[in-house]
Order: C-alpha cells, then structure tokens, then sequence
C-alpha cells in the first residue's frame, strides 16, 4: 500500500512541475509585455514634454488663420475610447468565468468603439485647415495624434486577433497571456489619450 502511495506522487510531481513552469513562464511574458509598455511610456513622455516646451516659448504657436480645435467630437471619442477600456475589462471577467460567448461579444463590442475612434481622428484630420507642414503647432499635433491613433489600431488588430483565437478549442486551458496583455495595453492606450486630450484640446 505505501509503495502505490508512493508510486502515485511519483506520477503527479511532473504534472505539478509542469503547471508551475506553466504559470512562471506567463508571468515572465507579462514581465516582458509590461517593459514594453514602459519603453512606450518613455517615447510619449518625450512628445508630451516636447509640446510643453515647444507650447511655452513659441510666440506664434498656432498656424495663421487658427483660432484653436473644436473640441466636442474629440470629447465624444474620448468618453468612447475610455468606456471602452471598461468594456474589455468586462471581457477580461467573461472570460474568467468560461463564458466565451459574452468574452466575444464584449470584445467585438470593444474593437467598434476603437474603430469608431480612428473613424472619428480620421474625419477630424480631414476637416482640419492646417496640415503637418503649417508650423511647429502642425507638426506636433500630427506626430502625437498620428502616432498615438497607431497605438489604437494596432489594439483593434490585437483585438481581432484574440477573438479569432478564441474559437480554437482548448486555446485558453493553458493561460490567458494574450488577453491580458491585449487589455493592458488598450488601458495603456487610453490613459495616454486622456493626456494628450488635456494637452492637445483643453489647453489651447
């Protein structure tokens, strides 16, 4: 009886060995993810310090003929973009509980309101009158707008690519990497949209 005992542990310590390898290989992926993050967090640091600076000491700091931005559509897209980021942790929830059909559904819920953000920059830049040449004010806005909006689009993608992925069996038995990342870097996203918001179109 003690050498089945015996026998049993035996059999189960590899299994647990591997559960445990499992878990500390996903948390060293988001150890890497969250680096990243930080490394981006740097780049737009020096945009937002660039525009502070480039805003103080500019004696004609918007182009001719400019008055300033509109800001109700921006502000609609804002409230969008940061509901949002609640959407996809409502998502994040669904899938934790094995609920694959709300997951989706919050996620494709998700990826509209981001799409409906870079629909709403895009009709934005087309309505503008200055373009990325008309001044330092021009070229800052487009840079950090521009490259922020990047930012968004790869998230949808992301997004898209998680959901596909969702319909594999067994895709999610072994962790959830992926969707966690994915969602920390749209509340990434979002906060910095919130700074260049306050930057960019409150003050002007």
């Amino acid at each position: 009886m003690d050498g089945y005992i015996t026998s049993k542990k035996l059999q189960s310590s590899p299994n647990q060995t591997d559960g445990e390898h499992g878990h500390d290989e996903e948390a060293n992926k988001m150890f890497g993810f969250v680096v990243f993050l930080l490394s981006e967090s740097v780049i737009f640091l020096s945009f937002f310090v660039g525009y502070i600076v480039y805003k103080t000491t500019t004696i004609n700091w918007l182009p001719p003929g400019i008055l300033g931005l509109e800001v109700q559509d921006p502000a609609i897209n804002t409230v969008v973009l940061v509901a949002s980021s609640f959407v996809i942790y409502l998502a994040e929830c669904a899938l934790q509980k094995h609920n694959l059909t709300g997951f989706r559904l919050l996620l494709l819920l998700t990826m509209g309101m981001g799409t409906y953000f870079l629909l709403g920059q895009a009709t934005e830049w087309s309505n503008l009158e200055f373009g990325f040449t008309s001044g330092v004010y021009g070229g800052m806005f487009y840079l950090l707008t521009g490259f922020h909006g990047l930012h968004v689009f790869t998230g949808v993608i992301l997004q898209g690519i998680i959901l596909v992925r969702s319909f594999s069996p067994g895709n999610y038995d072994t962790g959830h990497f992926g969707v966690n990342a994915t969602s920390l870097f749209w509340h990434f996203v979002d906060v910095i949209w919130i700074i260049l918001f306050l930057l960019i179109y409150i003050w002007q």
